[in-house]
C-alpha cells in the first residue's frame, strides 16, 4: 500500500458511503485510512491519485467509529446468558480478545471493563477506556457485540459522568454502606437491638423461601443481621436507581456486595434480592460474596465441593428472582469455572481483569529480560504499598531470589503463585513510576 499507508488489517476494512474506512499499521503506529469526504480528522494523503485522510487513533475519530459503524459502539449484554468483562488494564490486549472471541461466539464481552480503582493506578480515564474498545473491535473486525462496564463505582457522580459517556453497564458498589460490624454480632447482640416495631420483620423473620429445591429458613437473629448490615446499602441502591436508571435505562446494572470478609449467607442473599425488587430497583445481576478466596492472579482458594453447593443455592436464589450471578476477581480461577457454569445452567457473568496483564509482563520477561529484572526489584520494594488496595496472602519469601535464575529462567517466574501475585497487584505502582526528570520509568 505503500509507506504512508502502511499494512491494512484486512478484517477492518468496513464500507461507508463514498468507499471503506479501513486500520493500517503505518510503520509501527496505527491509523484509520477513510475517503476524503469523511468525517475523520487526519492528514490528507494520495494513493494512485485516489485521496485519502490518514487519521490517528484519537477520542474524536473513536467517536466517529461509533457513530458510523454500530457495531464498535457498546450495547447491553448482560440479558445474554453468558458474558464476560474483559478488563484490559493497558489498552493493548482488545484485539487478541475480539480474535479469541470469534472461536467462542457463546461468551458475549464486555470490552470496556475498569474500576475507579484500576483508572487511578493505571493513570487512564474512561473515554481511554472505551475508546480502546473500539479501536480493538475496528482492527479485528469484530461483530458479535460488547458492552462497556462502569466498575465498581461508589458514587452517583462517577457513574452518571460514565453513562454519559456511553457505557452501558454500572456495577454499583456499595461495600461503603455495608455495616461489616455486623456479620460478628451475637445472636443475643442482635436480639438485644431488635426493634420489635419494625414491620419488615414480619416479612421475613421466622419463614422459609424456597428456591427451586432449596429452602432458606430466616430466623430473627438472621432478618436482623441481614437489616443491619445491608439496609444503608439497599437504600442507596434505591437512590442511585432513582436518580441513574429510573425512566431512562440504556445501562444494564449489577449490585455488588462481594467486597466484604464475611461470606453472603442465602438468607442475607435473599433478603438483599427482595428487597431490591420491594424498593423497585431494577438490576440484571448481583455479586455476592461467595465462599472461599478469589484473591488476585490464582486458582480459587478453599474446598471446591463446598464452593460448587454454595454457588449452586445461591445460582437458585437468582433464577427466583430472575437475574443473573455475577463472579468478581475471576481470573485464574479453573477449579471452580466448571462448578459455576453447571450451576448457573449457563447463566452467568464472568469478570476478569489481570490475566492479560500478568501475561504481558510474561512477554517482556522473554523479550526484555533486563527490564523484567529491574521491574521485578521494584515490585519487590513496593510490595507493601499495593497490598493497601488488593488483599492477597503472597510469600514472598517463596520466590526464587533473581539472582539465581537466568534469562531464560524468568518467565517460569509466572507458574510460580507468589510471583504472580506479586506483579499482579504492583500493575499501578509498576504503570505511574517516573525517574528523576519525571519521565515514565517503566513505559
Amino acid at each position: 500500500m505503500g509507506k504512508r499507508f502502511g499494512v491494512a488489517y484486512q478484517q477492518s476494512v468496513a464500507p461507508c458511503e463514498g468507499g471503506s474506512v479501513f486500520m493500517a499499521d503505518c510503520g509501527g503506529e496505527d491509523f484509520l485510512i477513510a475517503p476524503a469526504g469523511s468525517r475523520f480528522v487526519g492528514e490528507p494523503v494520495k494513493l494512485a491519485r485516489v485521496e485519502y485522510i490518514k487519521a490517528p487513533l484519537t477520542h474524536e475519530n473513536a467517536a466517529l467509529l461509533r457513530e458510523m459503524f454500530p457495531f464498535c459502539a457498546p450495547r447491553r449484554v448482560l440479558a445474554e446468558p453468558m458474558t464476560v468483562g474483559l478488563g484490559d488494564r493497558l489498552g493493548i490486549a482488545g484485539t487478541a480478545h475480539c480474535r479469541l472471541l470469534n472461536a467462542y461466539p457463546e461468551f458475549v464481552p464486555v470490552l470496556a471493563q475498569q474500576s475507579m480503582r484500576e483508572l487511578d493506578l493505571t493513570g487512564r480515564s474512561y473515554e481511554e477506556v472505551l475508546d480502546a474498545a473500539t479501536f480493538a473491535v475496528f482492527r479485528a473486525g469484530y461483530r458479535g457485540g460488547f458492552g462497556a462496564d462502569g466498575d465498581h463505582l461508589k458514587t452517583i457522580a462517577d457513574i452518571q459522568s460514565a453513562l454519559g459517556l456511553g457505557y452501558t453497564m454500572i456495577t454499583l458498589d456499595v461495600s461503603d454502606f455495608i455495616d461489616k460490624a455486623a456479620a460478628a454480632m451475637s445472636e443475643a447482640e442482635l436480639l438485644a437491638a431488635d426493634d420489635r416495631n419494625d414491620e419488615r420483620g414480619a416479612l421475613y423473620a421466622g419463614k422459609t423461601f424456597r428456591a427451586e429445591g432449596h429452602e432458606i429458613f430466616i430466623s430473627r437473629a438472621e432478618y436482623l443481621r441481614a437489616r443491619l448490615l445491608y439496609d444503608r446499602a439497599l437504600d442507596f441502591a434505591g437512590q442511585v436507581w432513582r436518580e441513574c436508571f429510573a425512566g431512562r435505562e440504556t445501562a444494564d446494572l449489577e449490585i455488588s456486595v462481594d467486597e466484604t470478609d464475611t461470606e453472603t449467607t442465602p438468607a442475607q442473599h435473599w433478603y438483599v434480592a427482595s428487597e431490591l425488587v420491594r424498593r423497585g430497583v431494577r438490576f440484571q445481576t448481583l455479586a455476592p460474596r461467595f465462599p472461599g478466596e478469589f484473591q488476585k492472579g490464582v486458582d480459587y482458594i478453599g474446598d471446591a465441593q463446598a464452593f460448587a453447593q454454595g454457588f449452586g443455592v445461591h445460582a437458585a436464589i437468582a433464577r427466583s428472582f430472575g437475574y443473573k450471578l455475577s463472579v468478581h476477581s475471576g481470573s485464574d480461577k479453573f477449579s471452580v469455572f466448571p462448578a459455576v457454569a453447571a450451576a448457573a445452567q449457563g447463566r452467568f457473568h464472568l469478570k476478569t481483569a489481570g490475566t492479560n496483564w500478568l501475561c504481558a509482563m510474561r512477554v517482556v520477561a522473554e523479550a526484555q529480560p533486563a527490564l523484567y529484572r529491574e521491574i521485578h526489584a521494584f515490585a519487590l520494594e513496593h510490595f507493601s504499598e499495593a497490598q493497601k488496595y488488593y488483599k492477597v496472602t503472597t510469600d514472598l519469601s517463596k520466590i526464587p531470589p533473581l539472582d539465581s535464575l537466568s534469562d531464560g529462567a524468568l518467565p517460569s517466574l509466572f507458574d510460580q503463585n507468589d510471583c504472580r501475585q506479586l506483579i499482579h497487584i504492583t500493575y499501578g505502582l509498576i504503570l505511574q513510576a517516573k525517574t528523576t526528570d519525571g519521565a515514565y520509568r517503566f513505559r
